[in-house]
């Protein structure tokens, strides 16, 4: 029986319209996959929070109930909203700034034998250093202002980004960087073109863990030099702790949390998740 090119046709788009419908599907439960437990995490948090309130612990006017806490959020959108804002910005900077510094400290570390033996484990020992423990140090240097802040973010956040490229090209296998050479990447280029590449996924680890940094160090500068000209979260928390706004303060430490979530769902975690799939680490469609 011949088969026309009609039939031909319609057996095609079928084939097509299965494909599609298919992909949809898989989309469709790797969306849920990824939203369902954060809402169930979520609930169950806010469950354990209500439960703790009506346990009386405390008396309500110190732990109040989440309803109260997302009431007074929602009455105060613009305040925490600009607040985020700047304290994003801070951090943003602060950050950029320690990716610069921190990726030439790890690239000559990581190729130059001479400079890792003098100063690796200082960066490691700089690591570990409280962010608390630079303030007073900053304070001495910039004063009460925003050049503190931003000199604490940077030592803060630098020595983790410059350590996860480290690590990175550690990891790297010697066959990869053989391969390079028979090619005729050696030096330098070698390291831009075959060792950096290869090491992508463990230094974008080292840029997420300097956010972290950078992030904690920011909020601690914001508590502490409250005489800032824009108001950013870590000053509206202390405030609302000095002015006894126990529900202004839970709010605060909500919105904190919230901003932490969005920035690594949309920001580091779709990057990471884009760089392992590119790299052959995960499974993708």
């Amino acid at each position: 029986m011949a088969i026309t090119d009609h039939s031909l046709d319609t057996a095609l788009a079928g084939l097509d319209a299965l494909e599609l419908t298919g992909n949809g599907t898989a989309r469709g439960r790797r969306i849920a996959a990824a939203v369902l437990p954060k809402v169930a995490a979520t609930v169950l948090f806010f469950a354990l929070w209500q439960a703790l309130v009506a346990s009386k612990w405390k008396p309500e006017f110190v732990v109040p109930s989440p309803f109260t806490v997302i009431k007074w959020m929602g009455q105060h959108p613009s305040d925490l909203l600009h607040a985020s804002w700047v304290t994003l910005s801070r951090g943003l900077l602060g950050f950029l700034v320690a990716v610069v510094i921190g990726g030439v400290i790890g690239i000559l570390n990581a190729s130059v034998p001479v400079v890792r033996s003098a100063v690796g484990s200082m960066i490691t020992g700089l690591q570990t250093m409280p962010s608390i423990a630079w303030y007073p140090l900053a304070i001495v240097f910039f004063g009460l202002g925003e050049h503190a802040i931003l000199f604490v973010v940077v030592v803060g956040a630098a020595p983790s980004v410059a350590n996860g490229i480290i690590s990175g090209v550690d990891q790297v296998p010697p066959l990869l960087k053989r391969a390079g050479r028979s090619m005729g990447a050696k030096g330098f280029s070698q390291l831009r073109s075959v060792v950096l590449p290869a090491s992508l996924p463990v230094v974008f680890s080292g840029l997420k863990q300097g956010w972290a940094f950078a992030w904690r160090s920011l909020l601690a500068g914001e508590i502490i030099v409250v005489a800032l000209n824009n108001r950013g979260l870590g000053t509206l928390l202390q405030q609302n702790k000095d002015f006894l706004d126990y529900v202004g303060l839970y709010g605060v430490m909500v919105t904190l949390f919230l901003v932490g979530v969005l920035v690594d769902s949309l920001g580091f975690g779709l990057a990471d998740r884009a760089i392992r799939r590119r790299w052959g680490l995960v499974e993708g469609r």
